[in-house]
């Protein structure tokens, strides 16, 4: 294959990073940022045996684009019932999360990092019957040598806003040669296809779809402590705080003290985007006089007596969606651009959420228009929201909107199953 330009220099260039990249993942061991009886996954050496049979390849980014994809393999499960799933990620987060959260037949490791050696050891191991990677970034030496493998490669979830639009057309050339090896690309806008149809992506492999966030099933629940945590919260109003950044919480905090005034018995429950802010955020409530509990990896403690609690651990929404009548879903006072408003809905959690939703901003505008969440701007907002008697009537909109989801979800997982059967009979694992 004649690469382009860019393509070339970044081909070379990982041919002498093998080295490098040792170097860096052994200093992040030191760090605690790396697993240490998993770090040797991202130099190429899996841990885990394939399993015989087909085997579906999905990799996400962060720990929402890889829980997204837990829905579409089920979905596909469905379409193919002896089909195995090979979970990637990068980050320990996303490791954690995934292991509470997959189907059956399914199982997790650490992407290599975009070395030849490393690339070659992990596709020569797993042998995947399709890779499919969901909405951000694409690794141009395990998308081109996935390509010469044979595999199938598909393009899930897309999402590319104006600014990641212009820094790709800088390298023009590069994109369009790796986007015209995706047999499938499927973005989750009109503004996403055009940008990709811009980059490169062909038009016969392209169709909006919507966001697979929208579909699928409900969030991973732990239903002992679930149900611990309903025994020690009895008699008490819960809502949440869900994926907050610092913004977020500055609103919140104020909303509670506010609630506080009103209706005491009121728990508050934050689930940062990031926990290793918990004990600033713990800091902050105490700041506007809310007692605290830090819930270090999420633990159900001996009893609750604090007026908020802050959660120390990744993979605890599921639980808390179920424990709370309403939720705002944080990333959107803050200038984040909102988080997914889908796994509050299908849990019956009504959804507060402020102006900055443009990461779903039709996804938003569909709930709103249904009457279906509430736009809060600031914490008078928030305190009315919360203390509101007509939630429960909003999280039944809120759910009758998720569920439209499900027909969007189904028909990628019956394109991608379709694609996998497709493929010579020869080439599979």
């Amino acid at each position: 294959m004649r690469n382009s330009r860019w393509l070339a220099l970044y081909l070379n260039l990982t041919r002498f990073a093998a080295p490098v990249a040792r170097i860096q993942i052994r200093r992040r061991l030191r760090r605690g940022k790396e697993d240490p009886t998993r770090y040797i996954e991202k130099l190429g050496s899996p841990s885990l045996h394939r399993p015989k049979g087909l085997l579906a390849w999905m990799h996400g980014v962060g720990v929402g684009e890889l829980l997204a994809l837990t829905s579409l393999a089920r979905a596909m499960q469905e379409e193919i019932p002896e089909l195995e799933i090979l979970f990637t990620s990068v980050s320990l987060s996303s490791a954690d999360a995934i292991s509470r959260s997959m189907p059956p037949r399914s199982r997790h490791q650490f992407l290599p990092a975009d070395c030849p050696e490393f690339v070659h050891g992990f596709l020569e191991h797993w042998r995947p019957d399709i890779a499919v990677c969901s909405e951000r970034d694409i690794w141009p030496r395990l998308t081109i040598e996935s390509k010469a493998h044979g595999i199938p490669l598909a393009l899930v979830n897309g999402r590319m806003n104006s600014y990641s639009f212009r820094s790709k057309m800088r390298v023009r050339s590069a994109y369009r040669e790796l986007y015209e090896m995706f047999d499938v690309v499927e973005a989750q806008d009109e503004g996403t296809a055009r940008r990709l149809l811009a980059l490169g992506a062909s038009k016969k492999s392209l169709r909006v779809a919507g966001t697979l966030k929208s579909g699928g099933w409900p969030l991973f629940d732990l239903p002992e402590e679930r149900r611990r945590f309903e025994r020690l919260l009895a008699h008490r109003r819960v809502w949440i705080a869900a994926s907050t950044h610092d913004e977020d919480e500055i609103v919140v905090a104020e909303a509670h003290r506010r609630i506080l005034g009103r209706c005491p018995e009121t728990f508050l429950a934050i689930i940062p985007r990031d926990i290793s802010r918990c004990e600033a955020i713990a800091r902050e409530l105490e700041r506007h006089s809310i007692s605290c509990q830090v819930l270090v990896g999420g633990a159900v403690p001996e009893e609750i007596r604090s007026q908020a609690c802050v959660v120390d651990a990744y993979g605890q929404l599921g639980i808390w969606y179920r424990l709370a009548a309403s939720a705002f879903i944080g990333g959107s006072i803050a200038k984040i651009g909102g988080h997914n408003p889908y796994e509050a809905a299908r849990l019956d959690c009504a959804i507060l959420h402020g102006p900055n939703t443009e990461n779903f901003s039709a996804d938003y505008e569909a709930f709103d228009e249904c009457g279906a969440a509430r736009l809060i701007r600031n914490a008078h907002d928030l305190a009315e929201a919360v203390l509101d008697p007509d939630l429960r009537k909003l999280a039944m909109k809120a759910k009758a909107v998720a569920n439209r989801g499900d027909d969007a979800l189904r028909k990628t997982a019956t394109g991608l199953a379709r694609l996998m059967k497709n493929r010579p009979t020869s080439m599979h694992g």
